[in-house]
């Protein structure tokens, strides 16, 4: 039997349910994807495409209907596409979907929602009451954060070894057995100490974290100007970065297209596009499936 995964539709202003549509026929040969939109707004979304609804686009009824306006920042697309998240969530805890795949959300508009949430991981970490771990990438260079989205001014003072422990040892869990390559904070990874001294936590937890584990799986803190050249990539595929843009703007300018997201150390399966919501051409049928492709294939090898 093909696995059932629970699919949010994101924010209906932006490309997700293109990508939704478009990508339907490949990804239903794979499993059997059960979509988060109420039919009047999918009849809504396929009217603005001007495409039909596949035969067998099999939906859970999420309730909500707004006129959509494509391109737009807007409260009430912010709130359905949290809507379509949860119940998406829900569906996975019911067993009535054996994993989670999410459509991009616009966090200006979860604001103007009211909702405090600065994105889905944010939001899966306080639902289930666990410290959720953000790791995106691809088969050929995966980056796991350990600060996400919180101002660059506020990373120092979160690098502290217990922590950092913490974060290595739940990563350990959530994908045993694999190496990972951890960054440094500062320029030349702080030249012992003479450009910060951040790495010495980081080191710290490190031995600390092989010591537990018996085995060598952490390593570092490396110099983070370096870390991504094709030198280190040629042996390195998993690395551990100190904040949002250190790790996101290498994997962002080597594999944009066919990065994903994954959310790990919980008790479900996520995982999602690894893009915005792509405004500026939603509805024109331009939109990339191949982020979505594989955030679904991942997903199914996580069951």
């Amino acid at each position: 039997m093909k696995p059932r995964i629970a699919i949010s539709v994101g924010d209906l202003n932006g490309v997700g349910i293109e990508i939704a549509l478009k990508a339907h026929k490949k990804i239903s040969a794979l499993c059997t994807p059960i979509y988060c939109i109420n039919r009047y707004m999918l009849n809504q979304a396929c009217e603005l495409l001007d495409v039909e609804i596949p035969a067998d686009f099999e939906i859970f009824e999420v309730e909500g209907s707004f006129n959509i306006r494509e391109g737009c920042v807007d409260k009430d697309s912010g709130r359905y596409s949290y809507d379509s998240f949860m119940s998406a969530v829900k569906l996975c805890e019911d067993k009535k979907a054996d994993a989670l795949v999410t459509m991009p959300i616009h966090k200006e508009a979860w604001m103007l929602a009211g909702l405090h949430y600065k994105g889905h991981t944010d939001l899966l970490r306080d639902y289930f009451k666990k410290d959720a771990i953000m790791m995106l990438g691809c088969e050929k260079m995966f980056v796991a954060l350990y600060t996400e989205h919180i101002p660059l001014r506020e990373v120092a003072s979160h690098i502290t070894k217990d922590k950092l422990l913490r974060f290595l040892l739940d990563l350990n869990r959530a994908i045993p057995n694999k190496k990972f390559a951890v960054l440094g904070l500062n320029p030349h990874a702080g030249d012992n100490g003479v450009l910060g001294n951040e790495e010495r936590e980081i080191e710290a937890a490190i031995e600390e974290a092989n010591f537990i584990l018996k085995e060598e799986l952490f390593f570092g803190a490396i110099v983070p100007d370096t870390a991504f050249t094709p030198h280190f990539r040629a042996s390195h595929t998993h690395y551990v970065a100190m904040y949002h843009d250190q790790g996101l703007a290498p994997l962002k300018a080597l594999y944009f297209d066919e990065s994903i997201n994954v959310s790990l150390n919980l008790p479900i399966i996520r995982t999602s596009v690894d893009h915005g919501t792509a405004f500026d051409i939603a509805y024109m049928g331009k939109a990339n499936t191949l982020s979505y492709e594989n955030a679904l294939k991942c997903a199914i090898e996580f069951i």
